[in-house]
């Protein structure tokens, strides 16, 4: 826990715009102090009230009513912040929240920096960075599947994780650094064969919390999904049918499409960024030609490639030289217009290629499709939610495994090194303690929390 803070920082914490409530929010010692100057209403005042209650009454500013409130006080250490804290709730909109933070600002407070109340919050202990960020995931959150894995983070399941992890590897650095105060003549074999077995376990561990990134990726930034193929065999029209709303333009005009469309939907509880393409093919056309390029780009960096056949024409040469070309963990190829006369060509049958059948003017196929879509992605939609690692926590436990596993190898040397394998598995606690806040510096703190908004 670090000192605490001298200064009281204010923000508006709801969203701009028009609503019911807008709130201010106080935290730091002079909190209810400020609240006694700007606050009129019946006594006592907010400074001898009972903590967890609230008032009704009015703000103050230059003996000029700003507006008519509901205060509600909170005391040291039973806020979220840890510190004395004070929340006003006044009328929804911009002018009447900014009145009041205007007024308190006036009095004393200074103005909150984007996170400051969660950085507070983690300062104080009341949570480590892991809960820190799944503040930020909740808030975030797309689809009800990610908001339950934030909240899975929130109540700390992940930190429980990473506490193990840690506890076991600083368990083996410390049973290894014990053997250094012995020659290796008097150490029974037994002891350094234990640890080595150990060490095997811990990177065990680590794999384990590094195989939750997939589904973490996922819920947190959505699977880019792409839709490409040859112009005009129902691209567009299949992105209509996914998100349910005329979203690009169909028309029989073959290159009508020369840019990226993108949208966004959730099936089984995944977020999907579906992209709409330009249709491949060769064309004298320099804007179309962009269009193609941009496509296979796309293409590239999706976790699904869904390429649509016309199924009135079948696949033809050009269809195979392009399907060939492509990730086929990530293709599915839906062959479009099932419900007209469908040509499927040998090379179709041939093949082990993922191919279904679909209308998406007449939407025949678009859940099976979602369903394969899941398939490829390689998660399990109705499983129940759990915390994940996200990037950052990826790339930590990278760094660590790999001192770990280097750990482990000095250790089974022809001529073994425990003092280099011991620097390392320490090596590897200080990047672990990175990722929960044991050990933190400024700069961690502000690639974190500067990717809050100004309130929480």
């Amino acid at each position: 826990m670090s000192a605490p803070h001298t200064d009281t920082i204010a923000a508006i914490a709801t969203a701009p715009g028009e609503g019911a409530i807008a709130i201010v929010r106080l935290s730091g010692p002079t909190s209810l102090t400020i609240a006694d100057a700007i606050f009129k209403g019946k006594a006592p005042p907010p400074s001898q009230r009972p903590a967890q209650s609230f008032v009704h009454g009015s703000i103050i500013n230059a003996n000029k009513l700003a507006d008519e409130v509901i205060l509600l006080i909170y005391r040291s250490p039973h806020s979220y912040t840890r510190e004395d804290a004070v929340e006003i709730q006044g009328h929804g909109g911009a002018a009447a929240a900014k009145r009041i933070l205007r007024t308190v600002l006036e009095a004393g407070a200074r103005m909150a920096e984007p996170g400051e109340f969660t950085q507070r919050a983690f300062l104080s202990g009341r949570i480590d960075l892991l809960q820190a960020e799944a503040v930020l995931d909740l808030i975030r959150a797309r689809s009800d599947r990610a908001a339950d894995a934030a909240l899975e983070q929130l109540t700390g399941t992940l930190s429980k994780d990473f506490d193990r992890l840690y506890d076991h590897t600083l368990s083996l650095a410390a049973n290894l650094e014990t053997t250094l105060d012995f020659s290796e003549d008097e150490l029974p074999d037994s002891i350094m064969q234990n640890i080595i077995a150990r060490s095997h376990d811990v990177e065990a561990e680590f794999k384990r919390l590094l195989s939750s990134w997939d589904e973490g990726h996922l819920l947190r930034e959505g699977a880019l999904v792409v839709i490409s193929g040859k112009p005009n065999v129902g691209k567009s029209t299949l992105l209509n049918a996914l998100v349910g709303k005329e979203r690009a333009i169909v028309t029989p005009i073959a290159g009508t499409t020369r840019d990226t469309i993108e949208e966004q939907i959730v099936i089984n509880g995944f977020l999907v960024r579906i992209i709409d393409t330009a249709g491949l093919r060769e064309t004298p056309c320099e804007i179309e030609k962009e269009g193609v390029s941009r496509a296979f780009k796309a293409i590239t960096n999706s976790d699904c490639n869904i390429y649509v056949v016309d199924g009135t024409i079948g696949i033809d040469d050009s269809d195979i030289a392009t399907i060939k070309k492509l990730n086929q963990n990530k293709l599915v190829i839906a062959i479009n217009k099932y419900d007209e006369i469908i040509l499927q060509t040998d090379e179709t049958k041939k093949t082990n290629w993922s191919h279904l059948f679909i209308s998406a003017k007449n939407g025949i196929g678009i859940d099976a499709l979602k369903q394969e879509i899941i398939n490829i992605l390689g998660v399990k939609g109705g499983s129940p939610p759990h915390a994940t690692i996200s990037e950052r926590h990826r790339h930590l436990l990278v760094s660590a495994h790999k001192d770990v596993v280097e750990a482990g190898l000095l250790l089974i040397r022809p001529t073994p090194e425990p003092a280099l394998a011991a620097s390392r598995l320490r090596g590897a606690l200080e990047t672990l303690g990175e990722v929960t806040g044991r050990t933190y510096h400024d700069e961690l703190l502000n690639n974190i929390f500067s990717r809050f908004c100004i309130g929480k």
